[in-house]
């Protein structure tokens, strides 16, 4: 069996990011494609929470070695501040010298075939660029997202950095893969000369997982007995998932009488800005609907996807190449799809094509006003559109990692 190097910063015991579980089930379906993964990861002391939870999902006798990294603005800062150098391209830069060091340790013991590095901490790509310098191993960018765009980074010395580790990786890496075509054209255009060496490599769901939750039998029951719940599971970003749009136009809803308490809950898990929330809710004065519940482990907040009434998007038209991992979990729940976003991106588009045709601009609560009582009257009724199963089938994890096997093998063959 052939051997990859993955280099990845979001991996287990990290807590509270759904990046980990694409190099997580990488690692667990790849080896049924030929190749056999090597997990590089940073010390648990640089991650902000950490949590056993999926711990057991890494394959037994999986190699994964971690090596030293500090957090900057943790680690090394003096009250609250630290040196700008210190934190660029991130606050885990410190990560590198560990991480190439035992990178290289690795190589000559374990002789993998390939390398593969994954963001968004660009470091893991600086590790990746100095290892296949070091080693001449054949070496996979997995950008998942853009890393330079107009006016992001905001700081003009990590916009350059980022920009220094696009340059790179595209001199150097056998191929750059994204999750989503808009995404990839950017790139393409960007870097011409490497267009047929960016590749979409979407997302996905893990069917195992799916089914164990499902097999575990947990009985439906309803979260708020009265009311249509909704969830949001995830961080909202306060820029990127700017619910004010969203609160004004429940509270709206709620002055005409069209929405009563009691009758519809938004719950928001492990939001991460609760305290943003919970103010918009009492400005709009909807607080009665909002309700905001802390992380709960992977399984649990599966299962409560397929209990609730119905799932909820939100996504800015600032992330229109951008595609949330947590879609394609949503599509697998099986359950109605509200999807506040710009009908023009990348999210809208692969909503549609499996089905979800409930999608209304984010930043618009004219919009939401209007759509949002039928989209709950048609819960009420049983008469959502549910995703086509045809079309979810083929988001699976595993599915996914036979794309990459095919283009691991691929990359070394050129």
């Amino acid at each position: 069996m052939k051997r990859l190097l993955m280099i990845a910063y979001h991996f287990p015991p990290l807590a509270g990011s759904s990046g980990i579980q694409r190099t997580l089930r990488f690692v667990q379906h790849l080896p049924k494609f030929g190749w056999e993964p090597m997990v590089l990861s940073a010390h648990p002391r640089a991650y902000e929470r950490t949590s056993d939870d999926l711990m057991a999902d890494i394959p037994e006798g999986a190699i994964v070695r971690r090596a030293f990294a500090l957090d900057t603005a943790r680690h090394l800062s003096i009250a609250g501040r630290y040196i700008g150098a210190m934190a660029r391209p991130d606050r885990w830069v410190s990560w590198k010298i560990g991480a190439v060091h035992e990178g290289m340790r690795m190589i000559r013991q374990f002789r993998p075939q390939a390398i593969w590095s994954t963001y968004p901490i660009a470091t893991a790509h600086l590790i990746g660029a100095e290892l296949q310098k070091r080693s001449g191993l054949p070496w996979i960018a997995d950008f998942r997202d853009p890393m330079v765009q107009d006016g992001y980074p905001a700081d003009p010395l990590v916009w350059q950095s980022y920009k220094t580790i696009e340059e790179r990786t595209f001199s150097s890496a056998r191929y750059a893969t994204f999750t989503t075509p808009s995404a990839a054209r950017t790139y393409q255009l960007r870097f011409p000369s490497a267009a047929k060496r960016v590749v979409v490599l979407e997302n996905g769901y893990d069917e195992e997982t799916f089914s164990t939750v499902e097999n575990a039998g947990a009985q439906k029951q309803r979260i708020h007995p009265g009311a249509v719940t909704l969830l949001h599971s995830g961080i909202v970003y306060p820029e990127e998932r700017d619910p004010t749009q969203f609160f004004e136009a429940l509270g709206q809803l709620k002055a005409e009488g069209k929405i009563q308490a009691g009758s519809l809950k938004i719950r928001f898990r492990a939001s991460v800005h609760d305290d943003l929330l919970n103010s918009l809710a009492s400005k709009y004065g909807i607080a009665e609907l909002i309700d905001c519940q802390p992380p709960i482990p992977y399984k649990e907040a599966l299962a409560e996807m397929m209990n609730v009434d119905g799932l909820l998007v939100m996504q800015a038209s600032n992330c229109n190449e951008q595609i949330p991992a947590k879609i394609y979990e949503y599509l697998r729940a099986n359950r109605p799809i509200l999807a506040l976003t710009d009908p023009l991106g990348d999210t809208a588009a692969t909503l549609r094509h499996a089905g979800v045709g409930d999608i209304v601009r984010l930043d618009s609560a004219s919009d939401i006003v209007e759509a949002l009582p039928a989209f709950v009257d048609a819960i009420r009724r049983s008469k959502c559109t549910l995703p086509l199963p045809q079309i979810v089938e083929q988001a699976s994890r595993e599915g996914r990692a036979a794309q990459l096997a095919t283009l691991l093998d691929s990359a070394l063959s050129k």
